[in-house]
């Protein structure tokens, strides 16, 4: 009978030991990879690949950029560059996303720390003293005593259902999820001032333009006046010339106006306040960079928003595990010892000493359903997770084609609109020259003025979306980051 109850517990011993591992071991989610983008990159694009330096992104490696991660330096702009440095400086969006990510590397180590026992320690001297009138009597001798007491516990659960290892899993997985939120944060940042930054210099070439057609229309109105004084004009074209001038002022003032807000956005970025930071105007033309845009498997390694999400996923799996070891008894082990004794005189003698070792167990034998809602609930997290991961993955693909889609459809815009630019100046002069000589009124002279400049600024808006379509492929790309940069779970829980 005692042979055949051992062989029943070794049985059942093997049993639960095999069910140990309640979480099956963790694959990263299918997602859809196309072989190739839809869209392709612009003509110009491919041709500039072929003579690329190794300043600039290669064709290669799109992930490979100069300094390790600093995209923006292939725009070769050095006013860019010193903005962009002092965001990882200065900027308290990113601080705050870093100090996110030291609260989860310290729920690491908190978590860790399940795998040791936990020891303490406590210390009482009290003196006491026994009712007389209690239903046992006692001697009046014997009813007051010293209690000496020093003792130490330690507790150690003994993880045989994964609970530990689940949770220790989950915190770093959790941990890895903030680093790579920090990188998305980091290059949300980064694009965000170099989309500011593009725009105001897009608002200074935008002024310039102006300012030409400012001083374009002052001398048309000089003329214009010259004539009339002379007999030849009226006084409707006066009105005429002075109308288009004023109007074109107006439009410089609403130049400064927009000028300032993007100012302002710049400090915010940059950590500093608006007083303290300007900004001077950069006279170099707007011409965006080559941005190979390598092949879509890689994609998922270079997106940190991407690399989360997976990691999420990652976390929602452990925590199933967890649910699952709730079916499951705990099992400690325990250990108490110290010293007792009625004085000071007897309390460090050697009969004094008590101790007590044993395994204990619990398990809960009745709760209504709630660990069976709680596993159910961890699995629809985690089915959650895995779509949102998939969504992430689809979505990274559209915005890379509608970049790149962009950046094709606006370099041939920019063609069509150079032409047009040329055309308008060349009807421009036609027609200041046959007012000039009296052939036709100012108001065809206006007229062809006022096409140019809206053509002009036209361009100008074009140069400035080829620029913003540039720094959002680089954005979709992933920045240069790569999945590989993850801190291990030996680096989170290293102080």
């Amino acid at each position: 009978m005692t042979s055949r109850a051992v062989t029943c517990l070794a049985a059942g011993l093997v049993l639960a030991l095999a069910g140990c591992r309640k979480t099956e071991p963790y694959q990263t989610p299918s997602a859809p990879r196309p072989e190739a983008y839809k869209e392709a990159l612009p003509d110009s694009f491919k041709e500039s690949a072929q003579a690329h330096t190794s300043k600039d992104w290669k064709a290669s490696a799109p992930a490979d950029i100069a300094a390790k991660g600093k995209w923006w330096e292939a725009f070769h702009d050095p006013a860019l560059n010193a903005l962009e440095d002092s965001v990882d400086v200065s900027n308290q969006s990113l601080k705050s996303a870093e100090a996110r990510f030291r609260q989860a590397r310290a729920l690491i180590r908190e978590n860790r720390s399940a795998r040791y026992p936990t020891v303490t320690g406590g210390a009482s001297i009290s003196r006491d003293r026994l009712s007389l009138s209690r239903g046992a009597p006692v001697p009046a001798s014997e009813t007051a005593y010293g209690d000496f007491n020093l003792g130490f516990d330690a507790e150690y659960e003994v993880d045989l259902w994964g609970r530990v290892r689940n949770l220790i899993a989950a915190s770093v997985e959790s941990a890895q999820a903030t680093a790579a939120d920090i990188e998305a944060v980091r290059l949300s940042l980064h694009a965000e001032l170099a989309l500011d930054y593009f725009d105001l210099r897009s608002l200074d070439d935008e002024r310039r333009i102006l300012d030409r057609a400012v001083e374009a229309y002052s001398q048309a109105l000089a003329l214009t006046r010259r004539r009339f004084d002379g007999g030849v004009a009226n006084q409707v074209e006066v009105a005429e010339a002075e109308t288009q001038l004023e109007a074109t002022r107006a439009q410089q003032i609403d130049i400064a106006e927009r000028r300032a807000q993007f100012e302002h956005a710049l400090a915010v970025l940059t950590g500093q306040t608006a007083e303290s930071f300007s900004l001077i105007e950069n006279n170099a033309p707007l011409t965006p960079p080559v941005i190979p845009a390598g092949v879509p498997s890689d994609l998922l390694e270079r997106r940190p928003d991407i690399a989360a999400a997976e990691r999420r996923v990652a976390v929602a799996n452990s925590q199933v595990g967890l649910t699952k070891a709730a079916f499951f008894p705990t099992v400690m082990l325990g250990l108490s010892a110290g010293l007792e004794g009625s004085s000071f005189a007897n309390w460090f003698n050697w009969p004094s000493r008590l101790w007590a070792l044993g395994p204990s167990a619990a398990q809960t034998l009745f709760d209504a359903g709630r660990r069976r809602a709680a596993t159910e609930g961890a699995t629809a997290n985690y089915d959650a997770a895995v779509a949102d991961y998939r969504q992430s993955v689809l979505s990274s693909f559209q915005q890379v084609e509608d970049h790149i889609a962009s950046l094709r459809v606006l370099e041939g815009e920019s063609r069509r609109q150079k032409l047009a630019v040329a055309a308008a100046h060349r009807s421009e002069m036609l027609s200041l020259n046959r007012y000039k000589g009296g052939l036709v009124t100012y108001l065809e002279v206006a007229t062809a003025q006022t096409v140019t400049l809206q053509n002009e600024r036209v361009q100008e808006d074009i140069a400035r979306r080829q620029m913003e379509a540039s720094v959002l492929l680089i954005k979709t790309l992933g920045g240069g980051w790569d999945a590989k940069s993850l801190p291990t779970a030996e680096q989170l829980a290293a102080r």
